[in-house]
């Protein structure tokens, strides 16, 4: 763990990356603290600009709504599509990542060719088409974005069981009787964790972005506050209320910023080639 954190700590954007990445989960972890009230209520005069009020430091909407108070609930809703939606990719491109790599031949063609139908459709379209079938809602957007981000964890996973599984250990393990299930659990899977928690984090990035671009075009969840509405709803007073679409803009910048920083310190700490070079 040390020489981990050693080489994770000699990556100065990734520490940067992992103290924004902090703060935006104290944040979101102290939202109903910092703000006991809905962010859709509306608390003083419209339009207040910001750092002209303490009360309201990043300023108000045209509906007079705090932005500070929809900046902080909206992190929850980010963290929470991030993180969720990318768990159920994960599971699920492992699991078919893992079925082909091991098995190869038919089922690994048949299960590659139902990869690339998903990986043929643009990922925002599908998931702008399927949060539209299944009515708008935070389960029906973080099943969207899980379905279309799954297919690159599975293409992931395949390439490193196929390599794995030629190796010593596995056929040891092979000779000495262990059950397919067994092998794939405790021999190749846990060697193939480096780069699946790599791409893991690029995925979490990119599902927040994929979240903020669905409620932007309409498509959120009316019941939740989050980045891209704000931003959406914000586009017809640009030019009166700059301050409505640059903070949650600003938000959604520095969070996917800070996730793609970790995700290139853990590829250093992770990466054996690096490790060898004594890097």
């Amino acid at each position: 763990m040390k020489p981990f954190a050693h080489r994770y700590m000699r990556n100065y954007g990734a520490v940067a990356g992992l103290a924004i990445m902090l703060v935006v989960v104290i944040v979101a972890l102290a939202a109903p603290l910092l703000y006991q009230d809905s962010p859709w209520m509306m608390v003083a005069d419209p339009l207040i600009p910001p750092f002209t009020d303490a009360a309201y430091p990043f300023g108000t909407d045209m509906l007079g709504r705090d932005i500070t108070a929809g900046l902080v609930w909206g992190a929850r809703v980010s963290l929470m599509v991030g993180l969720l939606s990318t768990a159920v990719a994960l599971v699920f491109g492992i699991v078919i990542g893992a079925i082909a790599g091991y098995c190869g031949g038919r089922v690994d063609d048949a299960l590659m060719r139902f990869t690339e139908f998903f990986q043929t459709i643009p990922q925002l379209a599908m998931a702008v088409v399927l949060v539209a079938i299944l009515s708008p809602s935070v389960y029906s957007i973080m099943g969207a974005i899980a379905v279309v981000s799954w297919p690159p964890a599975a293409r992931l996973v395949r390439s490193e069981f196929m390599t794995l599984k030629q190796r010593e250990f596995v056929q040891a393990a092979i000779v000495i009787g262990q059950t397919p299930s067994r092998i794939v659990s405790t021999q190749i899977l846990p060697n193939a964790m480096s780069p699946i928690i790599v791409s893991a984090s690029f995925m979490v990035a990119t599902a927040i972005l994929t979240e903020s671009s669905l409620s932007f075009l309409g498509l959120g969840d009316r019941n939740l506050m989050s980045w891209g509405f704000m931003i959406g709803a914000a586009r017809t007073m640009i030019r009166e209320a700059w301050w409505m679409s640059v903070w949650p803009g600003v938000a959604i910048l520095l969070t996917v910023l800070a996730i793609n920083l970790i995700g290139e310190g853990l590829n250093d700490a992770l990466n054996p080639q690096l490790r060898k070079r004594g890097e």
